[in-house]
């Protein structure tokens, strides 16, 4: 058997914007994923869904497996032939233990390739307003880990730090925040000297407490922080009020999940990442083509009989053109029909394929698409409609009252996508997820089938149309609907949302 290869890849600091192309073009095609507590749960929509995956769960005092076990399994799986992607937070080789990874795979002649990381004591501050170095302030960047090996006698040499007069990062060191404070103090640094800690930066739970080296401890005693988090010791501290950018756009703070069909990018998710959001792309559906595809075959062996084709998903689009592309059609063969589309969505799939649609509807549901379309309609005009088997049965009635003889043919299938990667409930039930968003009543269902044991009163649903806030509804949710069943309409609602519950609770952040 072939040898596999190992990828040691660098996540970057949590914010999924931050990872490299590399890295997430390695992830997508990796046969297992071996990854670290502090990657983000932001980061598991990339994971492929055929590709195994094992926590390894490194956090400070709790090691889910020890660092010889990791090393151990990573040379046996790509023993087996596996591509294996090594994912940690950060970089791999700044405290990432990533030599020590890679010195079992060379000593057996394992492949391997080291992908950088974005690093968090350059990222995190950056995403506070402190530039690490800066002309005026210090010309130097020293990072330090503060956190103390079991069992070895290494220490801190301060006197040295402090004579570089630099901008002093210190990773893993908030329980040893009171003896690095000392230690600098001690070795003669000004008590005044800026500093702050920097908790769970680029992150929803992004907080920065600036003080001065003195006072810091007492500080963070008495405003609270919880890991991971950063300490950063230097005059440039004194720029983050200035500087403060990431805390200023409408959705920071929040933490939404997103659902959606899996396989499907997700420009809804992308729109709130610009605004500020931490967002969990979750699939709760999967959407699969029929085997049998032979009522499609046949309608289009004389498409010329009809008068209009309704396409109510871009999934339905690309299930259709599979088909009419495997028996060898032409595209021109359309050319007498009719198009209409349920939405801007399913609109810009047709625009992929050349095609424009001839009408939408004014609001995009079944109900309404089927009401608008049938005033359009001749009696016995011919409609197709390929779509989804568990398709809309008002836009069905609707056509046929006005008298249109409609082949109403299914496609594809709607099912539940499984997914252990998040414990969704879990987060829900603490309270660190703000809202999600629901862009269908599928994606509704999906989402409670995949969390049987959630009180769903506790979830804050934004939805894009009657049927889906009526869905979650059905399952007690608090529902929010957007004015208009578009993707710009329901990030308006997410804002909106957001500062209601700021301006009642008088607060930046969702509780």
């Amino acid at each position: 058997m072939n040898k596999g290869k190992v990828w040691l890849v660098g996540a970057g600091p949590g914010d999924p914007g931050l990872l490299t192309v590399k890295a997430a073009e390695v992830i997508r095609q990796a046969d297992l994923i071996v990854y670290d507590a502090l990657i983000g749960d932001s980061l598991f929509s990339l994971f492929p869904k055929e590709a195994e995956h094992i926590n390894v769960g490194k956090r400070s005092g709790n090691h889910t497996m020890p660092q010889d076990k990791i090393d151990e399994l990573l040379l046996a799986q790509a023993l087996q032939g596996k591509k294996v992607v090594r994912l940690k937070g950060g970089d791999p080789f700044l405290f990432g233990r990533g030599g020590e990874e890679l010195e079992l795979l060379a000593e057996h002649g394992i492949d391997y390739e080291i992908v950088p990381g974005i690093p968090s004591p350059i990222a995190v501050p950056a995403y506070n307003g402190i530039p690490v170095t800066h002309r005026d302030y210090t010309s130097s960047l020293h990072i330090i880990t503060g956190h103390k090996r079991k069992g070895s006698s290494e220490d801190i040499d301060f006197e040295v730090l402090v004579r570089t007069k630099g901008t002093l990062v210190f990773l893993m060191g908030i329980a040893r925040l009171g003896y690095i404070c000392e230690g600098l103090l001690n070795a003669g640094m000004d008590p005044q000297m800026p500093a702050a800690v920097l908790q769970q930066g680029t992150t929803a739970g992004q907080k920065r407490i600036v003080a001065g080296l003195a006072d810091l401890e007492e500080e963070v005693r008495r405003q609270g922080v919880e890991t991971p988090a950063i300490i950063i010791v230097g005059r440039v501290c004194a720029l983050a009020d200035q500087f403060a950018w990431a805390e200023k756009r409408p959705l920071a703070g929040s933490r939404i999940i997103v659902t959606r069909p899996r396989g499907m990018i997700s420009g809804m998710a992308a729109r709130l990442r610009r605004l500020g959001a931490e967002v969990l792309e979750l699939p709760s559906i999967e959407t699969e083509a029929r085997e049998d595809q032979s009522l499609l075959e046949e309608a289009l062996d004389h498409i010329s009989d009809f008068r209009w084709i309704v396409f109510t998903s871009p999934t339905g689009v690309r299930v259709f053109f599979d088909v009419l592309k495997a028996g060898g059609r032409d595209v021109r063969s359309l050319a007498p029909l009719k198009i209409a589309a349920i939405g801007t969505g399913t609109r810009k799939e047709l625009s992929e394929h050349g095609l424009n649609a001839d009408f939408m509807p004014s609001v995009y549901d079944g109900e309404t698409l089927g009401r608008e379309l049938a005033a359009l309609v001749e009696p016995e005009d011919r409609i197709l409609i390929p779509r989804a088997a568990a398709g809309n049965i008002q836009l069905l009635q609707r056509l046929e009252e006005a008298g249109a003889k409609v082949t109403d043919i299914a496609t594809y299938d709607t099912v539940d996508a499984a997914q252990d990667l998040v414990d969704e409930a879990a987060l829900f039930e603490s309270g660190k997820i703000d809202c999600a968003v629901f862009t269908s009543a599928s994606t509704v269902r999906g989402f409670v089938s995949r969390n049987p044991g959630l009180d769903f009163r506790l979830v804050r649903a934004a939805c894009i149309g009657k049927q889906t806030r009526a869905c979650a509804e059905q399952y007690g949710m608090k529902t929010f609907m957007s004015e208009e069943a578009s993707m710009d309409s329901l990030t308006e609602l997410v804002i909106r949302m957001k500062e209601q519950e700021d301006n009642v609770k008088g607060e930046t952040k969702w509780k």
